[in-house]
């Protein structure tokens, strides 16, 4: 493991401080879940959790049928990357980083449309051109948790009012499940 630079030490409570640096390039946010464990070198590692990538196989089979039942695309993230995806550009988009725009839009914890203006929509990953058509976030146990989204380009149609219906059963579904 490539060593930062930086040396924290623990204070009597057994805590450490997780430098503001490392916090913000690992998008690692306040009241995040960290996965703790040692390496076989004997290293400790803080990992964040993800309860959406523990979901992944679920997640992919539910977005898989989501996406045949919509005839396009879906993809499920967590609130840093995408868990899972479907269609040709699987491979491509498994791991990605979603945009601020789609995490901003995540934390409102209301269903989002795209407008019918393709100018105004928002970009759905940090890199790449795909634009977030719809998202549905996935809230359990009151913790935003992710989302389901609809990717697209400029000259896709804005979801009508039964594939936004569609997307927000999945993540309902979803959410129970996480919860139970």
């Amino acid at each position: 493991m490539k060593a930062t630079g930086i040396v924290r030490r623990i204070d009597e409570l057994g805590r450490v401080v997780i430098p503001k640096e490392i916090r913000r390039t690992q998008r690692i946010r306040q009241g995040d879940a960290l996965e703790i464990f040692t390496a076989a070198d004997g290293e400790v590692v803080f990992k964040k959790y993800s309860p959406m990538a523990e979901l992944g196989e679920l997640s992919a089979v539910y977005a898989e049928v989501l996406a045949k039942t919509l005839g396009r695309p879906v993809t499920v993230c967590d609130r840093d990357a995408v868990v899972a995806a479907t269609g040709p550009a699987r491979a491509d988009l498994l791991g990605r980083t979603v945009s601020r725009e789609l995490e901003e839009i995540l934390a409102m914890r209301g269903p989002y449309t795209a407008p019918a203006d393709p100018a105004r929509r928002v970009r759905a990953l940090e890199r790449g051109d795909r634009q977030l058509l719809c998202a549905v976030p996935i809230v359990a146990g009151g913790d935003l948790e992710g989302g389901i989204c609809l990717l697209g380009t400029p000259r896709d149609a804005a979801p009508d009012e039964a594939t936004l219906r569609a997307v927000s059963l999945a993540a309902a579904f979803l959410s129970r499940w996480m919860e139970a």
